[in-house]
């Protein structure tokens, strides 16, 4: 039957005002989750290699397998691979999860292939990330998967995580995806490829995301133990009954800069990438600033981070704050935002200087009064020396009196109070 015109618009008016009718309801529908929605439950901020002097890692037909711990559990996962500091195609040529034993050894009958749009293999071109298909393996809250990648060609300098502070094996050249043990040719501590785990959303679950520099990323905490304060805090909350109530996903970069790029991309640079792209995210923890101060004037094992005449001012990095805060409200984000941890000691020569501390000073008082963020963690009340307050407490700092030992990270975990995630 055919429609004329006349008949149509009375039909066209009909439906807008059926849409106009129901957008109370679907406004409602939308502060729940719906079917098919899903939640991160372990991320980490994807960045180019560091370059050894070989010219950075090179792999050729052979197969990855590392291991990752999640935050909340699910009965399907779907995995994030990334070649977004790639400059040619990756090539996958398959991938397998397990539950591991040890980094080589998986559970046999755990093994579960991983496919993409239906196939086992997938090219992933330059600059872009891929994402599985939803894969059948319940996971428990807090539980370890190990993930298996076969790289049939050869990869120079794969996208990855640096500071992964897990150990990684690298086989002989061959598809070992669905091997229980595997031959190691090689270890790493860094990610390889992986940037993210997600699982179906439960209602009222919440994401936190941990966003920062090494203090977040944990450098010098115990590799293989989770000792970052995003890995005890979540011990914490399993302790209390509520690990599988927040996800908690570490998106920091050893040594990144609020304002400038240097160690990976600058915060405000990653800000949508490593955040507000993530599915399910509620709240993001801040944690940054402190390389910006620091680096200018400083030298690493000789060779200088960044001419003095780029240190920033308390302002400079306050507007940076600003801008973060703006943008993750517009998406209904809660911010959280940290106090800089003592920097006094320092081993790097140049980055501690009296006159940068009265910009520390400044920032968290500003974090501490102005009432920007939804609510303040006080990490520096937390940390520091009551002796000797720019420094750290010596139980709590690691040798370079920068980054935390295990128990600084632990006095972190513990000064956080789930219920500002409410």
């Amino acid at each position: 039957m055919n429609i004329g015109r006349s008949m149509l618009r009375p039909l066209m008016l009909c439906a807008a005002l059926l849409m106009l009718s129901s957008l109370p309801a679907a406004a409602a529908a939308q502060r729940t989750p719906a079917p098919g929605k899903w939640i991160a439950t372990w991320a980490a901020s994807p960045q180019a290699p560091f370059a050894g002097p070989g010219g950075g890692l090179t792999l050729d037909g052979q197969t990855i397998r590392e291991r990752v711990r999640i935050s909340v559990g699910g009965h399907l996962l779907r995995i994030r691979l990334s070649n977004e500091f790639g400059h040619q195609p990756l090539v996958i040529g398959g991938v397998t999860v397990g539950r591991p034993l040890d980094p080589a050894t998986v559970a046999g009958n755990s093994l579960r292939q991983v496919t993409f749009s239906g196939g086992k293999s997938i090219t992933v071109p330059p600059g872009a990330p891929i994402v599985s298909d939803a894969i059948d393996y319940p996971l428990e809250p807090g539980s370890e998967i190990a993930i298996s990648i076969y790289l049939p060609e050869k990869v120079t300098a794969p996208t990855g995580h640096n500071l992964g502070l897990r150990t990684a094996v690298i086989t002989p050249p061959g598809d070992f995806t669905h091997q229980a043990k595997v031959a190691i040719a090689s270890q790493t501590e860094s990610i390889l490829l992986l940037s993210a785990i997600t699982v179906p959303a439960k209602a009222g679950q919440r994401l936190v995301v941990a966003f920062g520099d090494s203090i977040t990323d944990g450098n010098n905490s115990t590799v293989d133990g989770d000792r970052n304060w995003p890995g005890d805090f979540l011990r914490r909350l399993r302790g209390r009954g509520l690990g599988d109530s927040i996800a908690v996903v570490n998106e920091a970069i050893s040594g990144n800069q609020l304002r400038r790029d240097g160690a990976g991309q600058s915060a405000l640079a990653r800000f949508d990438r490593d955040v507000l792209a993530l599915p399910g995210v509620t709240h993001v923890v801040i944690l940054e600033g402190i390389n910006d101060i620091g680096w200018p004037g400083a030298s690493l094992g000789g060779h200088p981070l960044a001419p003095l005449s780029e240190l920033p001012t308390a302002q400079d990095l306050i507007g940076a704050y600003q801008q973060l805060i703006a943008r993750a409200h517009e998406h209904g984000i809660k911010v959280l935002g940290a106090t800089l941890t003592p920097f006094k000691g320092t081993d790097a020569p140049g980055y501690y200087m009296d006159s940068k501390e009265p910009i520390r000073a400044a920032v968290n008082e500003w974090i501490r009064t102005a009432g920007a963020f939804d609510g303040v963690i006080d990490w520096d009340a937390a940390l520091r020396d009551p002796s000797d307050p720019q420094r750290l407490l010596p139980r709590y700092a690691s040798p370079d009196q920068l980054h935390p030992s295990n128990d600084g990270y632990q006095a972190m975990a513990d000064a956080v109070d789930p219920q500002v995630f409410d």
